[in-house]
């Protein structure tokens, strides 16, 4: 007895509206691309009922013929693709040539459309049936209306979400294509009011200031980077605007939105010892390659592709976003200034002349020259640094001794800070971090302190304002770059003997996950020997492995090469020395001398990211002579 048969096409194509129509936003996606596909420089999305009740897209694109407008509802039809060929070159949004028939089996669809050569076209159809095909007088483009989604299908119906829930996927998904595509003008509206709006100017910066809003786009610096293979530009938030979600990041390849978790990452990596935990920036990530290099044809929706060289690719992504951070400014300001107002769309272009706030040696320059052109009298120069001190006033001696150094002591080279520690009843020093601050350039402005706060923050003054310092934080970061320069190369003649070497004991298992990874662990400074079956014994570290502390170190090195199904030993080494960083920095609450901050202070003027700790939390803020006169009414 026969028991196989072919589906008819309206059962089929229900099916296929499984995977192509999951939502009202993924109709509004396969739309949308149509009329990106089809020139368009003008979009329009309205929607009723967060798009169940009806989806209404509007393009001045190049339009249909009455055959093509008929045509492009039969499954596997398609304009964009002809051969297999054309397969490894697309270049077009859309090409399965299955979304429109599948869209029209789960709802019913109104088009209107001419491609300004000959009139224009009606078509009705109706749960995948046809029910008119007539003239119509229509301008050149497309005008596609899909009301009553799943009215045929209840089961479907009854998962969708809320109307808020709705709305939400679909302006998350117009935010991404206009992302996408500056050149577009993109118009959506819920029951008649605009949700979002663009010019269509070309500017992505703008498109960005349209979705996110000035006070966000003001905080976005831009990135670019480019190989044989691949060439990346977009714009990332500075460390201090975040996000709880990773939601926040856009990827686009040759015009496509797609999702991307290893592009994700390459970004939050870039911004590595920048971010706090738990946050993450808000990124758009242009990419632009060889069509070749992609396969865009292994997800129905199109949202995920294969990309040939993805370890280049997301190495560059790392990289450029890095270098674009580590070039800007990112001291963060204590008080707020006031909102952004929304500018008119007009007036928006002032972020194509946008450049960075002018840095103090800028300002140092600029004052040399006034002080050259003006010449000020001795007695004008001394009210003008009257007006500029905030911070006159020495510390109380009672709380701040001052240094006391021994005969000949002045005479000799400026030290490291050698900051004490109490363990156990007893003062244990620090180990020093030797840097030579002659030779590397600084980061900021010199800084005097003044004092602390709560033993914990230290306050510090110049021209400019005051600034306060989280001395943890601080040392941390001045650490945290030493171990990791020192553990990108454990030089022999670096490291110490033990009278008694350390054992520690493993099982079989880990035995061998450890034998796997001994070449990860020597490049951290962990050199294992076998002893016994079961067993290993260390008879040497690198010397500048925090006193005192190895051996939990060592331990703790091999746990995470153990809990570790690969390991890579850049991120062991990244690990490492963060790890390290934190065991030994000065804690809150600690009590620091004048002379003591100030070398903490210039040790972290050279650092080369100074603005964060190596968990992304901020050393130092600025509260700028500006704000701290506007709070006190001297200025209103």
């Amino acid at each position: 007895m026969d028991i196989i048969s072919v589906m008819d096409d309206s059962l089929s194509n229900k099916i296929a509206a499984g995977e192509v129509v999951e939502r009202p936003a993924s109709i509004v996606k396969e739309l949308v691309e149509n009329s990106i596909d089809a020139g368009s420089t003008s979009i329009e999305i309205a929607l009723e009922e967060a798009g169940l009740t009806s989806i209404r897209v509007t393009d001045n694109g190049k339009g249909m013929s009455r055959h093509d407008a008929v045509l492009a509802f039969e499954r596997h039809a398609t304009s964009k693709i002809s051969n297999e060929h054309d397969l490894f070159r697309i270049r077009t949004l859309g090409f399965r040539g299955e979304a429109l028939a599948s869209i029209a089996s789960v709802s019913k669809v109104s088009l209107f459309t001419s491609d300004g050569e000959t009139e224009g076209t009606e078509v009705q159809i109706d749960g995948g049936l046809l029910l008119k095909q007539s003239n119509a007088a229509f301008r050149k483009g497309t005008d596609m209306t899909v009301s009553q989604l799943f009215y045929n299908t209840p089961a479907r119906l009854k998962y969708m979400k809320t109307i808020q829930t709705e709305l939400g996927h679909t302006i998350d998904l117009v935010n991404r294509l206009a992302l996408s595509h500056p050149q577009i003008a993109f118009k959506l509206s819920h029951h008649s009011q605009t949700v979002l709006h663009t010019s269509g100017s070309g500017d992505r910066r703008r498109v960005l200031t349209d979705i996110y809003g000035m006070a966000v786009a003001r905080k976005m610096v831009p990135f670019s980077g480019g190989n044989a293979d691949f060439k990346v530009d977009g714009y990332v938030t500075l460390p201090e605007m975040t996000r709880a979600s990773k939601n926040y990041m856009t990827l686009i390849v040759n015009g496509r939105w797609v999702k991307s978790y290893p592009a994700n990452q390459a970004v939050i990596d870039g911004l590595h010892t920048y971010l706090p935990i738990g946050r993450y920036p808000i990124a758009v990530i242009n990419v632009e390659t060889d069509p070749f290099l992609t396969d865009v044809n292994v997800h129905p929706s199109k949202q995920h592709i294969r990309m040939s060289k993805e370890g280049e690719l997301f190495d560059l992504i790392k990289s450029s976003v890095r270098d674009a951070v580590k070039r800007s400014i990112i001291v963060p300001d204590a008080v707020k200034r006031e909102p952004f107002k929304k500018m008119p769309s007009e007036q928006v272009t002032i972020w194509s002349d946008f450049r960075p706030a002018p840095t103090w040696k800028d300002r140092e320059v600029e004052q040399e020259k006034t002080a050259v052109d003006q010449k000020e009298s001795p007695i004008e120069q001394e009210e003008s640094i009257l007006e500029t001190n905030l911070f006159e006033k020495k510390p109380l001696q009672a709380v701040y001794e001052p240094v006391k150094q021994e005969p000949g002591q002045a005479d000799q080279p400026e030290q490291v800070m050698e900051v004490q520690e109490i363990v156990n009843d007893q003062e244990v020093p620090v180990p020093e971090i030797n840097t030579t601050t002659e030779t590397k350039e600084k980061r900021f402005p010199p800084l005097v302190p003044v004092g602390q706060v709560h033993g914990t923050y230290i306050v510090a003054q110049n021209e400019d304002g005051f600034y306060m310092i989280d001395q943890h934080a601080a040392q941390e970061r001045i650490k945290y770059e030493f171990f990791r320069d020192k553990l990108s190369k454990v030089e022999e003649d670096e490291r110490q003997m033990l009278l008694m070497p350390l054992i520690f004991h493993y099982s079989g298992d880990e035995m061998v996950k450890i034998e796997e990874n001994l070449e990860a662990l020597n490049e951290v400074g962990v050199f294992l020997e076998e002893f016994g079956p079961s067993s290993y014994t260390v008879k040497e570290y690198p010397a500048w492995f925090p006193a005192g502390e190895a051996s939990t170190l060592i331990e703790e090195l091999i746990e995470q090469v153990l809990s570790n199904r690969k390991t890579d030993i850049g991120k062991l080494r990244e690990e490492t020395a963060i790890m390290m960083s934190c065991k030994r920095s000065i804690k809150a609450n600690h009590h620091l001398s004048i002379a003591d901050m100030e070398r903490l202070l210039n040790d972290l003027s050279i650092a080369e990211n100074p603005y964060t700790c190596p968990h992304g939390r901020p050393v130092l803020i600025h509260f700028s002579t500006y704000e701290i006169e506007k709070m006190f009414k001297r200025v209103m």
